[in-house]
């Protein structure tokens, strides 16, 4: 999978679970930008999860600060 069609996955899930506009979420974007607190950063991981058929690794999870992050941890779950 593209890491182009990845962000394009999260951006959706971000929108959605944060009731953001996807259009201005990049790799550079924070959950912090997003203003996501620590529930909305658990839906945001289930959702992903869900989405990708994955499950991430617990020590991965608190290293998932911004997109670029979150599709890393995509990207390496669906390889392992």
């Amino acid at each position: 999978m593209e890491r182009a069609e990845i962000l394009a996955k999260i951006a959706d899930i971000a929108a959605d679970v944060l009731g953001v506009d996807m259009d201005g979420i990049t790799e550079a974007t924070t959950f912090d930008d997003l203003e996501a607190d620590s529930l909305d950063r658990l839906q945001l991981v289930t959702a992903m999860e869900d989405e990708f058929d994955i499950e991430f690794a617990e020590e991965s999870l608190a290293s998932i600060a911004s997109v670029s992050d979150a599709i890393d941890a995509v990207e390496k779950a669906l390889e392992g």
